[in-house]
């Protein structure tokens, strides 16, 4: 069989473009790739088929740059018409190598940027295929972090077999992922951040995520840009590194906006938006913490922005609402938050609750 698949697929190889055309037909030639959304034809740009022999790889080779999913023409002509087995696709492989062929088109229309592996366009389209986190290994996850109430406002999502790939030498794994969206003060998506998640269990190690070298990855354009929770134009906000932090804070403040960077020096660069009159900073118990603080303090000075640091009793918020619980965590805060704020966010949150 392996034999068969070998040949069958060098065969549709030499007709690339027409495999492309005939089960791909949504999308369209562009240089040497055919261009079209999924290897089910849908109309879109993230996937890409090579047409030719190149350095980079043989004809008939492709890639989703918004799943990381790669195959050969065989995986095309299976996945397109839905077959059961490979007798099924290699039937019609056969019955394809026998068909007449048309001259290809003439000139195709100018060529656009393939959409590459971590871009902006690849991020938007793997938030959009996944799913809600609600009764999944993400919402899982977080509870065993302490976070038992997660208000994240529609900015995470849950991929059940999203791709990981240790490195290029390496083959794809897939693992269930939490996926966060990155946005802009205006609310457009940049990029996604990716947890891959352990299906098997929560142990104190690994904290549930993944038993791989890398379990947190982002993609996308993140500088500037954060992933929030709650609205970005409001003039409170509190500001830290990771989500899981942002999100224990938020168990007691989950109506004052949260903005995670996902990492200090993200933090440090993160944009302020025009309406901000008063922004928390809140820090890991770190020097990169320390860094972060006096930054974005003296960058908030620079914009008239009123900067308050919080900052935990160990080494970040979500390990003081694992460990000491979240009336420890609601009283710490109420000691740090300005009483306005105390009023506005922690009282009325504490009556809701």
């Amino acid at each position: 069989m392996a034999r068969d698949a070998s040949e069958l697929a060098h065969c549709l190889a030499r007709e690339a473009e027409a495999v492309c055309r005939y089960y791909l037909s949504n999308g369209r030639r562009q240089g040497r790739y055919w261009l079209v959304g999924d290897v089910h034809n849908t109309p879109g740009r993230s996937m890409f088929v090579r047409l030719q022999d190149s350095p980079k790889g043989p004809a008939g080779k492709w890639t989703d740059a918004a799943t990381g999913e790669h195959g050969d023409l065989l995986d095309i002509v299976r996945e397109s018409l839905g077959l059961p087995d490979f007798r099924a696709v290699a039937e019609e492989a056969r019955r394809f190598l026998k068909l007449p062929r048309a001259k290809p088109e003439g000139a195709s229309k100018p060529a656009r940027p393939i959409t590459a592996v971590g871009s902006q366009e690849a991020a938007r389209r793997l938030f959009a295929i996944s799913g809600p986190i609600e009764g999944t290994v993400v919402e899982t996850y977080l509870h065993r972090r302490g976070i038992a109430r997660v208000y994240h406002g529609g900015s995470l999502r849950f991929h059940p077999r999203c791709y990981y790939r240790p490195d290029e030498h390496l083959p794809t794994e897939t693992w269930p992922a939490m996926i966060a969206a990155v946005t802009d003060l205006d609310g457009g998506i940049t990029g996604v951040h990716r947890t891959w998640l352990d299906p098997d269990g929560f142990d104190r190690v690994r904290l549930g995520k993944a038993p791989v070298d890398t379990p947190r990855r982002a993609m996308g354009d993140l500088l500037g840009n954060a992933v929030r929770f709650g609205v970005a134009d409001d003039d409170v906000l509190v500001a830290g590194e990771g989500i899981e932090t942002m999100l224990s804070l938020r168990c007691v403040l989950p109506t004052l906006p949260m903005a995670a960077a996902l990492s200090a020096n993200h933090l440090s660069a993160m944009l302020l938006s025009s309406s901000l009159r008063r922004l928390y900073i809140a820090r890991d118990a770190d020097a990169a913490g320390d860094a972060v603080r006096a930054i974005l303090t003296q960058r908030a000075a620079a914009a008239g922005i009123e900067a308050i640091t919080l900052s935990p009793r160990l080494g970040d918020f979500n390990e003081d609402l694992y460990i000491f619980g979240l009336d420890a965590l609601r009283t710490a805060l109420r000691m740090q938050l300005v009483p306005e704020d105390v009023s506005r966010f922690l009282l009325l949150s504490t009556a809701v609750a």
